[in-house]
C-alpha cells in the first residue's frame, strides 16, 4: 500500500508534473513546426484544428475530455473520481501548447534535414515531459487513463492496448484529414518516429529521473 504523502511531497510532485507539462507542450510545438507529422496522441487534435476554427489547444482539450468520458463509460462505478483531476491538467496543457506554438512561430525549417532535427528535438522533449509525469506519479493522462480503463475491464495487456490506442488515434486523424481536407495532414514519417522513439526514450530517461524520489520525501 502506498504511504500517505505529505503536503510538501505532493507540492514537489505537482511541481514536477507542471514542469513536465510545459516541456511536453514545447515538444508538441516543435513537432508541428517540423511539419513531418505529430505524435500519435496529438495527431487527431492537430487535424481537428485544421478543419475547424478551433485552436490546437482547444481541440487538445476536447479530444482528451472525450477520452476521460470514455473512461467513465467503461468503468462506471469503478471509476475513481480523483482521476477527474485530469481535466484541469489537460486544460493547462492545451493552453501551454498554444503558448509554445506562439513562441516557436519563427521556427520554419527550410531543408528536410532541418525538419528532422526539429522533429527529433520535439520527440526528445515529449519523452522528457512524459517521464516527468510518470515519476511525479500524481495523475494519469487521459490517453493512458483510457488504456488502463480498458485493461481493467477486459483481459488485455497494457502494452498491446497502448499500441492499439495510438494506432486508433492516427487512423482517426488520417480519415478526418482525407475526408475534410482531401489530403493527408498531421501524419507522416515523424509520426512513426514518435510512436517508436518516445517510449524507448522514456524508459531510458526514467532511470535517472527516479532519483527524484528521494527529493520528494526529503
Amino acid at each position: 500500500m502506498r504511504a500517505k504523502r505529505t503536503p510538501k511531497e505532493l507540492l514537489r510532485r505537482y511541481l514536477l508534473l507542471g514542469i513536465g507539462t510545459v516541456i511536453m507542450a514545447f515538444g508538441v510545438a516543435f513537432s508541428i513546426r517540423a511539419a513531418l507529422g505529430t505524435s500519435p496522441i496529438s495527431s487527431t487534435p492537430y487535424v481537428l484544428s485544421l478543419i475547424t476554427p478551433l485552436s490546437i489547444g482547444m481541440t487538445t482539450i476536447i479530444v482528451n475530455a472525450v477520452l476521460i468520458a470514455l473512461q467513465i463509460v467503461i468503468l462506471r462505478k469503478q471509476y475513481d473520481p480523483i482521476q477527474l483531476i485530469q481535466l484541469p491538467v489537460i486544460a493547462i496543457f492545451g493552453y501551454m501548447a498554444e503558448g509554445a506554438l506562439w513562441l516557436t512561430q519563427g521556427l520554419l525549417p527550410a531543408a528536410y534535414w532541418q525538419q528532422w532535427c526539429l522533429c527529433l528535438a520535439g520527440i526528445a522533449l515529449v519523452a522528457v515531459g512524459v517521464s516527468m509525469e510518470v515519476v511525479a506519479d500524481v495523475v494519469v493522462m487521459p490517453g493512458e487513463g483510457l488504456v488502463l480503463a480498458i485493461c481493467k475491464k477486459w483481459p488485455i495487456r497494457f502494452s498491446t492496448m497502448k499500441v492499439i490506442m495510438d494506432a486508433s488515434l492516427v487512423l482517426c486523424a488520417v480519415i478526418l484529414s482525407l475526408v475534410f481536407l482531401g489530403r493527408l495532414a498531421g501524419v507522416r514519417e515523424g509520426t512513426v518516429a514518435a510512436a517508436i522513439l518516445v517510449g524507448l526514450l522514456v524508459r531510458q530517461i526514467n532511470k535517472p529521473m527516479k532519483k527524484l524520489d528521494k527529493w520528494f520525501c526529503a
